[in-house]
């Protein structure tokens, strides 16, 4: 009886773990299939996300490719303008449509306006951008009346060429068998020849008269920057040195100037010292001027 009782017990027991290590089976198979489920949805979603960005990185890639026809249209303006620019450079460079049709002369008054054309020697027909105006103002300048000289385009034909002529403020016989007066210009250049004595000018007593020589450049600077009133009453200039210019006016009179230096204030002490009666007036030193008999 006893040994029935033990018998049973054991074999409830053996059913009671094979119970417990069937149920854990169980939950360990419950446990790898959510792991597996958790793997393949971990993977799908991945998957997906990749798809996606891959779909996005295509309609990105697609929407910065130009299509064919904007390409096409690209490529057609990039030609026109080259074409515009190389028919441009035709145009102001080798065409006759801007070339050079008429020279205008503007200040020439002692100078005759066809002498500075024909020193100009503009081409006909040139394009105005390939007239040299630097050459073109050379060569006017080289004209003995003219002292300045400004070549400008005036579009679409037209080149304008304005000059400054010499004004002559002094003149010199070069005597018997000489070839005429010369007129001389503030600058001591000598630019034109006449038959007879201007009125109006005074005369250079020069051993030599040219625009090298300091003598001759001091005198005619004194002469340039006296006053007017002053100027019309010489009638002879003359000078050893550069600092020791003298001149003759109307009435007999002779004025020792000294150099260019301190005119106006020369000028004045001048004006003063003509009032009292004297032959040689002395303002070379404006501080300490002279008169004497």
């Amino acid at each position: 009886m006893t040994g029935t009782r033990q018998r049973r017990r054991s074999s409830s027991a053996g059913q009671a773990e094979e119970e417990r290590a069937a149920l854990a089976r169980e939950r360990r198979g419950r446990r790898s299939e959510e792991d597996r489920r958790r793997t393949r949805s971990s993977k799908s979603t991945g998957s997906a996300k990749g798809v996606a960005k891959g779909r996005k990185a295509r309609k990105s890639a697609l929407r910065s490719r130009p299509t064919r026809g904007k390409e096409i249209r690209r490529r057609w303006v990039a030609l026109l303008f080259v074409v515009t620019l190389l028919g441009l450079g035709y145009l102001l460079f080798f065409s006759s449509v801007l070339a050079v049709k008429s020279v205008s002369v503007f200040g020439a008054k002692t100078v005759p306006a066809e002498q500075i054309r024909a020193a100009a020697a503009v081409p006909p027909g040139e394009p105005m951008l390939r007239a040299d105006v630097d050459a073109i103002r050379d060569k006017v300048a080289e004209l003995p009346g003219i002292a300045t000289v400004d070549v400008s385009r005036s579009w679409p034909t037209t080149l304008e060429i304005t000059v400054t002529e010499r004004t002559a403020i002094a003149f010199f016989d070069s005597g018997p068998g000489g070839d005429g007066v010369h007129l001389v210009d503030g600058g001591g250049v000598v630019f034109k020849t006449v038959k007879t004595r201007p009125a109006g000018l005074p005369e250079l007593k020069l051993p030599k008269v040219s625009v090298t020589d300091p003598v001759t450049r001091a005198v005619t600077a004194v002469l340039g920057v006296i006053p007017e009133t002053m100027l019309k009453q010489v009638t002879t200039a003359t000078a050893k040195t550069p600092a020791s210019v003298e001149f003759t006016l109307s009435t007999g009179k002779t004025v020792r100037w000294g150099d260019a230096e301190d005119t106006e204030r020369k000028a004045k002490v001048l004006a003063a010292l003509l009032t009292q009666p004297g032959k040689v007036y002395d303002v070379s030193s404006p501080e300490l001027p002279t008169v004497t008999s």
